[in-house]
């Protein structure tokens, strides 16, 4: 395989560390982001090579951190669909409204593009044992894809995250532990366990190779919109990743110029029960203050504080995007209007992304006819809670 890593920086105080060891977090506690030699890169590679390749991500390979092909850990992961809502965007004021699907991705959830690039580099670092506190969804893909890579995973997550997540992990043979509290309570238990027994720590943000495999995001739009980007990107934040990873693929593509200087305006999506990202950015701050008591339906974005807070918030503005918090009520309808417009059975999360268009439409700071992109992270079903619905019981000698 083509390999162009460079070095790992951070993006805080611009110190860099080899990418051919075990490396968490910077010294100064922030995380560290892949550099890649795009020159060489760019030399190696052109558009046209992609259309050979299997629509996976691995389709980007030179785009990824894997040395050694044998390393790479896969269940066929990439290339989710770009649906155009030729009902749904009408009816709401957007007649060029998208929406990408990672809910038919492996595990049901975008978490498995992080899962399988991270799990892929952990391998290649000769990692036997990870560690991992997650609201659900990344606890389940990691399971999963620790079990194919023959790793040891452990998984702490709160005590109220939906039990499909929960059967994920423990099927996969992962070790499974509930939390009385919130995913920050978890990540505290699983500082711990990682300083105690030397564990590979796969929290989010603390190991640099799950931005990577969630950048594929970024790749497959550009591809998808004919190496163009859409006007503006809607993506529900909790810890972050998604939207930081889409930002740093794009910028990676505009730097080998198989995309123009034009940038998507992005968007990041909260709950009003959980926004600290959203408060920090309406108080022009560069990082979030901890959110205290919060609760929301899409248990996913449920994250009070993080760590890559100040990434996310340097995205938003760099693309001169916003952040929006929306509240439960109002994600539930749009849960309803994806599924029965469009036939698509989105998670909380991802309708949250409708929500906020809506109003961003309404506010004017969308236009009609701009191309306008959500980003739905996960599929429905795994949140069957989520519809409460009362069905008719007919006996057997009744008539419709």
């Amino acid at each position: 395989m083509s390999y162009f890593v460079d070095y790992l920086e951070c993006p805080k105080c611009g110190k860099t560390y080899s990418a051919e060891n075990i490396v968490q977090l910077c010294s100064c506690g922030a995380p560290l982001l892949v550099r890649y030699n795009l020159k060489l890169l760019k030399k190696s590679i052109s558009k046209n090579d992609l259309k050979e390749r299997l629509p996976s991500l691995w389709r980007y390979r030179e785009f990824l951190p894997i040395k050694e092909e044998q390393n790479i850990v896969s269940l066929g992961e990439g290339m989710t669909p770009l649906l155009l809502l030729n009902t749904l965007g009408p009816r709401v004021g957007m007649k060029n409204l998208y929406l990408k699907d990672e809910g038919i991705i492996p595990t049901g959830t975008f978490k498995a593009r992080g899962a399988a690039v991270g799990a892929s580099k952990a391998k290649e670092l000769g990692v036997k044992t990870l560690a991992m506190p997650t609201n659900g969804n990344a606890g389940g893909a990691w399971a999963a894809y620790s079990a194919r890579a023959g790793m040891k995973a452990y998984i702490v997550m709160p005590e109220d995250a939906p039990l499909i997540t929960r059967n994920e992990c423990a099927i996969a043979g992962a070790e499974l532990y509930l939390v009385k509290g919130l995913i920050s309570d978890a990540g505290k238990i699983v500082a711990r366990a990682v300083q105690k027994h030397g564990w590979f720590d796969a929290s989010t943000l603390k190991e640099p190779y799950r931005i990577e495999g969630k950048k594929t995001m970024g790749l497959e739009i550009a591809e998808q919109f004919g190496w163009k980007v859409p006007d503006v990107i809607l993506y529900p934040t909790g810890g972050g990743v998604g939207i930081i990873g889409i930002y740093k693929g794009l910028r990676e593509l505009q730097e080998i110029g198989w995309i123009g200087d034009k940038m998507p305006r992005l968007v990041s999506v909260q709950a009003s029960g959980c926004a600290p990202i959203v408060k920090a950015w309406e108080e022009g701050k560069s990082e979030s203050d901890f959110w205290k008591n919060s609760q929301t339906i899409a248990f996913g974005i449920n994250v009070p504080k993080a760590i890559g807070d100040f990434l996310v918030l340097e995205a938003i503005n760099k693309t001169a995007g916003c952040a929006v918090a929306v509240d439960d009520h109002d994600i539930l309808h749009a849960q309803a209007q994806l599924a029965a417009n469009e036939g698509i059975f989105t998670c909380p999360e991802g309708a949250a992304t409708l929500a906020a268009a809506v109003r961003l439409e309404k506010d004017g700071w969308i236009k009609q006819d701009e191309e306008v992109l959500l980003l739905n992270t996960g599929a429905g079903l795994k949140y069957p809670d989520t519809v409460d619905i009362k069905v008719p019981v007919l006996e057997p000698d009744d008539n419709l």
